[in-house]
């Protein structure tokens, strides 16, 4: 479903697991279960007897016995992707494509029905180019010219069906822990998916863009898609702020007290489209950025404290 009125578009998407199971980075599913990163190498190989043999005495002696049960880790989780083709079983996004402004470290988005303030958080300690970036400076002042990217953002949720967790027995550990990775993973690979319709066709800024699975894991499109708890935006109290746009509710995302998302194999945040987004680290901040930042979320420094504790 889409909806368009003045200033913002709104899409919402419900996917099959078929149509997103491709777009998984199977690294992270691998790291999950505490297997070396070079594991991943095996969702590349063909899946008969031979190659599979082959590959496996392909690793370091002190590997294989690792290798053999990453085999059946990544056998048993292409079963329960299979299984879980169904109609109970999807995955869900939505996002909404709105004009925007930033005024220093702040971005404003433009509703139809009002502007929302997006507070953002900028580096303390200069990147390598010797600038402090902060996510506003990819967002144009309102007066200014610049790409016309620039004038406007993305805000997006995925999440993965809480059946695909929940149809698990109690008394079967390895089953949970197996979907739970998947749902993860799917809820990631979700908006993988749709972040790619968003470019190509939503938003439309990137009409042509053609990459291979390995090329959208490694970021190669134009824009970044920061979440809510990333470096470039620690702060996960902002999830309240972006569920004021999007309206989680309509693809099944509560948030809790502590503004994290339920079911927990969700995710949320921005897309920016500007040429030369990137991203970066805040890093630590002190206590003047702090009660600075607090002001402008319209907390207490000691609400605000709670969510930024892992960057003070």
């Amino acid at each position: 479903m889409t909806t368009e009125q003045g200033k913002t578009l709104k899409t919402i998407r419900t996917y099959r697991i078929s149509e997103v199971a491709p777009y998984i980075n199977w690294f992270y599913f691998f790291h999950a279960w505490g297997m070396p990163a070079h594991m991943v190498s095996l969702t590349r190989i063909h899946d008969c007897e031979g190659c599979t043999t082959a590959w496996v005495r392909s690793l370091p002696p002190e590997d294989q016995d690792k290798g053999k049960e990453a085999l059946n880790l990544y056998h048993d989780a292409l079963r329960t992707l299979s299984a879980l083709d169904t109609a109970q079983d999807s995955t869900y996004a939505v996002a909404c494509v709105c004009s925007a402004y930033s005024e220093e470290d702040d971005i404003f988005i433009c509703m139809n029905d009002g502007t929302v303030r997006l507070p953002m958080l900028r580096q303390q300690t200069p990147s390598d180019d010797g600038l402090c970036y902060c996510l506003s400076d990819f967002i144009c002042p309102r007066e200014r010219d610049c790409d016309p990217t620039g004038h406007r953002i993305g805000l997006f949720a995925t999440s993965a069906s809480r059946s695909i967790v929940e149809s698990v027995a109690e008394h079967d550990p390895y089953g949970i822990m197996m979907r739970q990775t998947l749902a993860d993973r799917l809820a990631e690979a979700t908006a993988d998916k749709f972040h790619e319709e968003v470019r190509r066709q939503i938003w439309g800024y990137a009409p042509h863009e053609r990459l291979a699975f390995d090329e959208l894991h490694t970021e190669r499109y134009q824009g970044i898609r920061p979440a809510t708890g990333y470096p470039c935006m620690p702060d996960v109290s902002l999830n309240i702020v972006i569920d004021r746009v999007l309206h989680l509710e309509d693809i099944g995302v509560s948030l809790t007290e502590t503004a994290m998302m339920q079911p927990h194999a969700s995710v949320c945040g921005l897309m920016i489209a500007h040429p030369k987004a990137k991203y970066f680290s805040v890093g630590r901040i002190d206590e003047a950025q702090l009660h600075d930042y607090a002001a402008r979320r319209g907390m207490s420094d000691k609400e605000m404290r709670t969510y930024l504790a892992n960057s003070l």
